[in-house]
Protein backbone atom coordinates (compact mmCIF):
# COMPACT_ATOMS: atom_id res chain seq x y z
CA UNK A 1 0.00 0.00 0.00
CA UNK A 2 1.26 3.46 -0.86
CA UNK A 3 2.00 5.55 2.20
CA UNK A 4 0.53 9.05 2.47
CA UNK A 5 3.00 11.88 2.00
CA UNK A 6 4.09 13.85 5.03
CA UNK A 7 5.96 16.95 3.92
CA UNK A 8 8.26 18.35 6.59
CA UNK A 9 9.66 21.89 6.83
CA UNK A 10 12.77 22.29 8.97
CA UNK A 11 13.77 24.84 11.59
CA UNK A 12 15.98 27.82 10.80
CA UNK A 13 19.60 26.79 10.11
CA UNK A 14 18.99 23.03 10.44
CA UNK A 15 18.89 21.33 7.00
CA UNK A 16 16.43 18.49 6.63
CA UNK A 17 19.18 15.88 6.91
CA UNK A 18 19.56 16.84 10.57
CA UNK A 19 16.20 15.10 11.19
CA UNK A 20 17.27 11.76 9.71
CA UNK A 21 16.39 9.73 12.82
CA UNK A 22 13.08 11.55 13.27
CA UNK A 23 12.26 10.86 9.61
CA UNK A 24 13.16 7.18 9.97
CA UNK A 25 10.58 6.76 12.72
CA UNK A 26 7.96 8.73 10.78
CA UNK A 27 8.70 6.52 7.80
CA UNK A 28 6.89 3.62 9.43
CA UNK A 29 3.68 5.44 8.61
CA UNK A 30 4.45 8.11 6.00
CA UNK A 31 6.34 8.79 2.83
CA UNK A 32 8.43 11.62 4.29
CA UNK A 33 9.46 14.42 1.94
CA UNK A 34 11.28 17.69 2.62
CA UNK A 35 13.15 20.53 0.98
CA UNK A 36 16.75 20.05 2.10
CA UNK A 37 17.27 23.76 2.82
CA UNK A 38 14.73 26.56 2.82
CA UNK A 39 15.68 30.13 1.92
CA UNK A 40 18.69 29.30 -0.24
CA UNK A 41 17.02 29.17 -3.66
CA UNK A 42 17.69 32.39 -5.60
CA UNK A 43 14.10 32.48 -6.84
CA UNK A 44 12.81 32.68 -3.26
CA UNK A 45 15.00 35.10 -1.29
CA UNK A 46 14.22 35.95 2.32
CA UNK A 47 11.80 38.88 2.52
CA UNK A 48 9.90 40.60 5.31
CA UNK A 49 7.20 38.27 6.59
CA UNK A 50 8.68 35.24 4.73
CA UNK A 51 6.19 35.43 1.88
CA UNK A 52 8.81 34.26 -0.62
CA UNK A 53 9.65 31.31 1.61
CA UNK A 54 5.96 30.41 1.71
CA UNK A 55 5.89 30.60 -2.10
CA UNK A 56 8.83 28.20 -2.20
CA UNK A 57 6.96 25.70 -0.04
CA UNK A 58 3.79 26.06 -2.11
CA UNK A 59 5.76 25.38 -5.28
CA UNK A 60 6.99 22.13 -3.77
CA UNK A 61 3.55 21.00 -2.57
CA UNK A 62 2.09 21.68 -6.02
CA UNK A 63 4.36 18.95 -7.39
CA UNK A 64 2.51 16.25 -5.46
CA UNK A 65 -0.50 14.40 -6.82
CA UNK A 66 -2.61 14.80 -3.67
CA UNK A 67 -2.84 16.97 -0.53
CA UNK A 68 -0.23 16.16 2.11
CA UNK A 69 0.13 15.99 5.84
CA UNK A 70 2.11 19.18 6.44
CA UNK A 71 4.43 19.24 9.42
CA UNK A 72 6.97 21.88 10.38
CA UNK A 73 9.37 22.71 13.18
CA UNK A 74 9.89 26.30 14.38
CA UNK A 75 10.43 28.32 11.15
CA UNK A 76 8.99 25.38 9.24
CA UNK A 77 5.85 25.28 11.37
CA UNK A 78 5.14 28.96 10.82
CA UNK A 79 5.72 28.62 7.08
CA UNK A 80 3.44 25.59 7.03
CA UNK A 81 0.69 27.53 8.79
CA UNK A 82 0.98 30.35 6.24
CA UNK A 83 0.80 27.88 3.37
CA UNK A 84 -2.12 25.90 4.83
CA UNK A 85 -4.08 29.13 5.23
CA UNK A 86 -3.33 30.32 1.71
CA UNK A 87 -3.62 26.97 -0.09
CA UNK A 88 -5.74 24.56 1.96
CA UNK A 89 -6.31 22.53 -1.19
CA UNK A 90 -2.71 21.29 -0.85
CA UNK A 91 -2.93 20.26 2.81
CA UNK A 92 -4.82 17.48 4.63
CA UNK A 93 -3.81 18.62 8.08
CA UNK A 94 -1.18 20.74 9.79
CA UNK A 95 1.14 19.74 12.65
CA UNK A 96 3.32 22.50 14.14
CA UNK A 97 6.31 21.59 16.30
CA UNK A 98 7.20 24.33 18.77
CA UNK A 99 6.17 27.06 16.31
CA UNK A 100 4.14 29.48 18.48
CA UNK A 101 1.92 32.02 16.73
CA UNK A 102 3.21 35.49 17.59
CA UNK A 103 0.16 37.76 17.88
CA UNK A 104 -1.39 40.59 19.89
CA UNK A 105 0.88 43.05 21.67
CA UNK A 106 3.95 40.92 20.93
CA UNK A 107 3.31 41.13 17.19
CA UNK A 108 2.66 44.89 17.43
CA UNK A 109 5.88 45.34 19.39
CA UNK A 110 7.85 43.32 16.84
CA UNK A 111 6.33 45.21 13.91
CA UNK A 112 7.35 48.49 15.54
CA UNK A 113 10.97 47.60 16.18
CA UNK A 114 11.97 44.99 13.58
CA UNK A 115 13.68 47.52 11.30
CA UNK A 116 15.48 49.33 14.09
CA UNK A 117 19.26 48.78 14.31
CA UNK A 118 18.92 47.44 17.85
CA UNK A 119 16.15 44.91 17.06
CA UNK A 120 18.60 41.99 17.11
CA UNK A 121 18.73 42.03 20.89
CA UNK A 122 15.16 40.63 20.91
CA UNK A 123 15.77 37.67 18.57
CA UNK A 124 18.34 34.89 18.06
CA UNK A 125 19.90 37.14 15.40
CA UNK A 126 22.10 38.52 18.15
CA UNK A 127 23.82 35.12 18.18
CA UNK A 128 23.49 34.00 14.57
CA UNK A 129 25.11 37.14 13.12
CA UNK A 130 28.34 36.20 14.93
CA UNK A 131 28.03 32.42 14.69
CA UNK A 132 31.23 30.56 13.97
CA UNK A 133 31.06 29.13 10.45
CA UNK A 134 34.48 27.64 9.64
CA UNK A 135 36.42 24.69 11.10
CA UNK A 136 39.52 22.79 9.95
CA UNK A 137 37.54 19.50 9.71
CA UNK A 138 34.19 17.86 10.31
CA UNK A 139 35.63 16.37 13.48
CA UNK A 140 36.53 19.84 14.75
CA UNK A 141 33.05 21.10 13.91
CA UNK A 142 31.50 18.16 15.78
CA UNK A 143 33.66 18.85 18.83
CA UNK A 144 32.71 22.55 18.73
CA UNK A 145 28.97 21.86 18.84
CA UNK A 146 29.21 18.86 21.20
CA UNK A 147 30.70 21.17 23.84
CA UNK A 148 27.54 23.31 23.85
CA UNK A 149 24.82 22.24 26.33
CA UNK A 150 21.97 22.53 23.84
CA UNK A 151 23.63 20.16 21.37
CA UNK A 152 24.81 17.84 24.12
CA UNK A 153 21.14 17.17 24.88
CA UNK A 154 20.56 15.71 21.41
CA UNK A 155 20.03 11.97 20.99
CA UNK A 156 23.11 9.92 20.08
CA UNK A 157 23.97 10.30 16.40
CA UNK A 158 21.82 13.35 15.68
CA UNK A 159 24.73 15.78 15.96
CA UNK A 160 26.67 13.64 13.48
CA UNK A 161 23.70 13.92 11.10
CA UNK A 162 23.72 17.70 11.53
CA UNK A 163 27.44 17.89 10.74
CA UNK A 164 26.96 15.71 7.67
CA UNK A 165 23.93 17.66 6.41
CA UNK A 166 24.95 21.09 7.64
CA UNK A 167 28.55 21.49 6.52
CA UNK A 168 30.31 21.53 3.18
CA UNK A 169 33.95 21.59 2.04
CA UNK A 170 35.87 24.86 2.24
CA UNK A 171 39.48 25.66 1.25
CA UNK A 172 40.28 25.90 4.96
CA UNK A 173 38.28 22.84 6.06
CA UNK A 174 34.48 22.84 6.32
CA UNK A 175 31.88 25.59 6.59
CA UNK A 176 28.17 25.84 7.28
CA UNK A 177 25.89 25.05 4.33
CA UNK A 178 23.05 27.09 5.81
CA UNK A 179 24.74 30.46 5.81
CA UNK A 180 24.70 32.60 8.91
CA UNK A 181 23.67 35.58 6.77
CA UNK A 182 20.48 33.82 5.66
CA UNK A 183 19.82 32.44 9.13
CA UNK A 184 20.10 35.98 10.52
CA UNK A 185 17.93 37.46 7.77
CA UNK A 186 15.19 34.96 8.65
CA UNK A 187 15.24 36.00 12.29
CA UNK A 188 15.18 39.68 11.36
CA UNK A 189 12.12 39.27 9.14
CA UNK A 190 9.95 37.17 11.48
CA UNK A 191 6.31 37.69 10.39
CA UNK A 192 4.18 40.07 12.45
CA UNK A 193 0.94 39.21 10.63
CA UNK A 194 0.41 35.64 11.88
CA UNK A 195 -2.29 36.66 14.37
CA UNK A 196 -4.55 37.59 11.47
CA UNK A 197 -4.41 34.02 10.21
CA UNK A 198 -6.15 32.67 13.30
CA UNK A 199 -8.95 35.24 13.62
CA UNK A 200 -11.29 33.13 11.51
CA UNK A 201 -11.73 29.34 11.48
CA UNK A 202 -8.65 27.68 10.07
CA UNK A 203 -9.33 25.83 6.80
CA UNK A 204 -7.60 22.55 7.73
CA UNK A 205 -7.32 20.57 10.99
CA UNK A 206 -4.33 21.85 12.96
CA UNK A 207 -2.36 20.56 15.94
CA UNK A 208 0.58 21.77 18.01
CA UNK A 209 3.30 19.88 19.87
CA UNK A 210 5.32 21.93 22.36
CA UNK A 211 8.52 21.20 24.24
CA UNK A 212 7.99 21.32 28.00
CA UNK A 213 11.14 23.43 28.40
CA UNK A 214 10.71 25.58 25.29
CA UNK A 215 11.94 29.14 25.88
CA UNK A 216 10.50 30.08 22.49
CA UNK A 217 6.96 29.15 23.54
CA UNK A 218 7.31 31.09 26.78
CA UNK A 219 8.69 34.13 24.98
CA UNK A 220 6.04 34.17 22.24
CA UNK A 221 3.07 33.27 24.42
CA UNK A 222 0.56 30.60 23.46
CA UNK A 223 -2.80 32.38 23.45
CA UNK A 224 -3.04 32.64 19.66
CA UNK A 225 -1.69 29.13 19.23
CA UNK A 226 -4.45 27.76 21.46
CA UNK A 227 -7.01 29.67 19.39
CA UNK A 228 -5.63 27.98 16.30
CA UNK A 229 -5.50 24.38 17.52
CA UNK A 230 -8.01 24.22 20.39
CA UNK A 231 -7.83 20.84 22.10
CA UNK A 232 -5.20 19.59 19.65
CA UNK A 233 -2.29 20.77 21.80
CA UNK A 234 0.13 18.41 23.50
CA UNK A 235 3.45 18.71 25.30
CA UNK A 236 6.51 16.54 24.91
CA UNK A 237 9.49 16.44 27.23
CA UNK A 238 12.29 18.60 25.90
CA UNK A 239 13.26 22.04 24.71
CA UNK A 240 12.65 23.88 21.46
CA UNK A 241 14.69 21.30 19.56
CA UNK A 242 12.88 18.25 20.93
CA UNK A 243 12.84 16.45 17.53
CA UNK A 244 16.64 16.29 17.82
CA UNK A 245 16.58 15.43 21.53
CA UNK A 246 13.92 12.71 21.34
CA UNK A 247 13.44 11.71 17.68
CA UNK A 248 11.54 8.49 18.31
CA UNK A 249 9.15 9.98 20.87
CA UNK A 250 8.68 13.08 18.70
CA UNK A 251 7.77 10.99 15.67
CA UNK A 252 5.30 8.99 17.75
CA UNK A 253 3.71 12.24 18.95
CA UNK A 254 3.34 13.47 15.36
CA UNK A 255 1.76 10.19 14.24
CA UNK A 256 -0.67 10.32 17.17
CA UNK A 257 -1.54 13.94 16.38
CA UNK A 258 -2.22 13.18 12.71
CA UNK A 259 -4.49 10.30 13.76
CA UNK A 260 -6.28 12.69 16.09
CA UNK A 261 -6.68 15.40 13.44
CA UNK A 262 -7.86 13.03 10.73
CA UNK A 263 -9.90 10.66 12.88
CA UNK A 264 -12.30 8.69 10.77
CA UNK A 265 -10.71 9.81 7.51
CA UNK A 266 -8.83 7.49 5.18
CA UNK A 267 -5.12 8.39 5.01
CA UNK A 268 -4.34 6.04 2.13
Amino acid sequence: MTKPILHFAHANSYPAGTYRQFFQHLGARFDVRALEMHAHHPDYPVDDGWRNLARELIAQLERYDAPVVLCGHSLGGMLSMMVAKKRPDLVRCLVMLDSPVVAGWRAFFWRSLKHQPWADRYTPAKHSARRRELWPSKEAAHAHFAAKPGFAAWAPGVLADYIEAGTKPHPEGVTLRFTREIETAIYRTLPHHLGRLVRTPFPVPAGFIAGTRSYECRQAGLEATHRLVGKNFVNIEGGHLFPMERPQESAAAVIAMVDRLLEGRDLA
